[in-house]
């Protein structure tokens, strides 16, 4: 077979990069083996890449690059699919603005610059780099990430086991992926949260750092810090499991996953993205459903706060008003009590920015401004839809708290949250919104205002020597501080710092016809919150040292939630 030299064969000979005979050589075992000839000189025939690549770029008129000079920090992650790079041996350089451009060592490689372009729907430019550095830099590029991360499980993850429950994610296809560094660690930091029973896990970028953060038992603290470099491709892979667009990263992107556990356990998170100075801070909240379902035992309800409780949920009209801060535990409540009255017999609605708890039987729907479809639209709606019970996931604007009142006084029983920090300020709030006295004190039923407590170590707390007049200026009272023991904690193998888990402390109020008649007389809220202490309902601080004399939680935890 007769080869003759190609252009770029004949500038190596030309500039005496190799001999004329070796080009020839070299051309006709390309042909044969099928493959590249710049590929080949360089890995065959040994022949200087970077001196191959010049001569190259002079040929083609391509931009020409030495990537040894290239920091590796500025390659643009997550832009080009993994395949495709493999595939072409080409490695995305920069990004500016529109414009993006790529690094390959064959010019005539064109279906690369193609695929690429299509791909990311950028402007793509070629810039031709040696062919030995290429293969290094894409190496590293998809590489380099995996062995940092088999180091950081090696080291900091073996106490997670997947090789039997690795969760996976519902209704997309994980073939061929799960074995990736990046997803087998993002799995892992999942499944490390549920089984510590985190509520909250934060992703956050900072300049020469990136840590991972969980909220267990109400407080945050560090569980892990994965390598810098990795920051892109784990917020990335959180996005694509979110159903997120990568691309973007100017603006805030709300999205959920669903992870199956096990063959009877599926969980929820609801993903918000975020961006900050140094990247897209990611926080995802831990969405369990068997949560409605722990029973009014486990709330940590008094047996009188429990009746009161079921006795109003009992009725079949009137509105259940749930307050306290952001992560006090609203929701469980409402569906704990919505999972009681979940029966064949009625028809319950909830209305919820963003649902959090996904329960059988009750009909669920996600309010959505971007279309108008708010608390108050939804609301309106259900009304139209013989309802019996609804719920609505907060209260913030008088349109909402008219319809829900009304719906209240018209032979449906409502259920809501607000924000506010008792039962008293609950009834001024509603009335500072706008809501005629006689229409609150004829509409609400119970206010349940709440927060959520660490509970003790049941295996190593020990008891607390405090001062008999210390703890009367905290509140207690001589009769309690008879035969009564507090306990702190101490910390062991079982639980984080001393606690394990959380319970409820709460402030439960029926409006009775005497704080009617507050409400009727526009009373304030401290004149409320008085009479309702003479009818002998508790308030949050009362509620809270009577859990500390019960053993249950601490009084610097109680301390922490309540104020006295």
């Amino acid at each position: 077979m007769t080869v003759s030299l190609g252009g770029i064969a004949k500038r190596l000979v030309i500039e005496g990069v190799m001999s004329k005979e070796a080009a020839l050589a070299a051309s006709e075992q390309a042909q044969k083996e099928n493959t590249s000839f710049l590929q080949h000189v360089v890995t065959t025939h040994k022949v200087d890449a970077k001196a191959v690549a010049l001569a190259a770029a002079r040929e083609f008129g391509v931009p020409f690059l030495d990537l040894s000079a290239f920091d590796p920090e500025h390659f643009p992650k997550d832009l080009v699919n993994e395949k495709l790079i493999r595939h072409h041996m080409a490695l995305p350089l920069y990004r500016r603005g529109s414009k993006l451009f790529l690094a390959i060592a064959n010019p005539t490689n064109l279906a690369a610059v193609d695929e690429i372009q299509f791909q990311t729907g950028l402007n793509t430019e070629a810039i031709l780099v040696p062919y030995d550095q290429l293969v290094r830099a894409v190496e590293n590029y998809l590489e380099g990430d995996e062995e940092a991360l088999s180091k950081l499980e090696d080291d900091e993850l073996d106490n997670l086991d997947l090789a039997s429950n690795e969760p996976k994610e519902i209704g997309t296809d994980t073939s061929g992926t799960d074995d990736a560094p990046i997803v087998k660690f993002v799995n892992k930091v999942l499944l490390d949260a549920i089984k510590l029973g985190s509520s909250d896990i934060h992703f956050e970028p900072y300049e020469r750092s990136f840590r991972i953060r969980y909220r267990t038992d109400g407080l945050l603290h560090e569980a892990i810090k994965p390598p810098f470099n990795l920051r892109h491709r784990i917020t990335s892979r959180l996005k694509v499991m979110a159903k997120l667009d990568i691309s973007e990263r100017r603006v805030p992107q709300d999205g959920s996953i669903k992870l199956k556990v096990s063959k009877t356990r599926t969980i929820d998170f609801r993903v918000n993205t975020m961006p900050t100075l140094w990247g897209e801070k990611v926080v995802l909240r831990v969405l369990d459903s068997s949560a409605a379902r722990i029973g009014m035992d486990e709330l940590g309800f008094t047996p009188e706060q429990k009746v009161m409780y079921e006795k109003t949920l009992s009725q079949p009209q009137g509105m259940i008003l749930v307050t306290g801060p952001t992560g006090s535990g609203k929701t469980v409540t409402l569906y704990t009590g919505l999972n009681i009255l979940n029966t064949p017999e009625r028809n319950i609605s909830t209305a919820e920015d963003p649902v959090e708890i996904n329960l059988e039987g009750i009909n669920q729907v996600n309010v959505n401004y971007k279309v108008g479809l708010d608390f108050s639209a939804a609301l309106r709606a259900f009304l139209r839809q013989d309802p019996d019970i609804v719920m609505v996931g907060e209260i913030r604007d008088l349109e909402t708290a008219e319809i829900a009142i009304k719906a209240a006084q018209t032979g449906h029983l409502v259920l809501s949250t607000l924000h506010t920090n008792s039962a008293a300020e609950t009834l001024t709030r509603l009335h500072n919104m706008g809501i005629p006295a006689f229409n609150i004190a004829t509409s609400v039923s119970l206010i349940i205002a709440q927060r959520l407590a660490r509970k003790l170590c049941s295996n190593c707390k020990k008891p607390s020597d405090i001062p008999e007049s210390a703890l009367l200026e905290e509140g207690f009272t001589l009769d309690q501080l008879r035969n009564a023991k507090l306990y702190q904690p101490v910390g062991c193998e079982n639980c984080h710092q001393g606690y394990k888990g959380r319970l409820g402390i709460y402030e439960v109020v029926p409006i009775t016809s005497a704080i009617s008649k507050l409400i009727m007389n526009n009373a304030n809220s401290l004149e409320i919150a008085e009479q309702a202490q003479k009818e002998g309902y508790a308030n949050l601080r009362t509620s809270g040292l009577k859990k500390a004399l019960a053993g249950l939680t601490s009084l610097a935890e109680v301390n922490r939630v309540t104020v006295d």
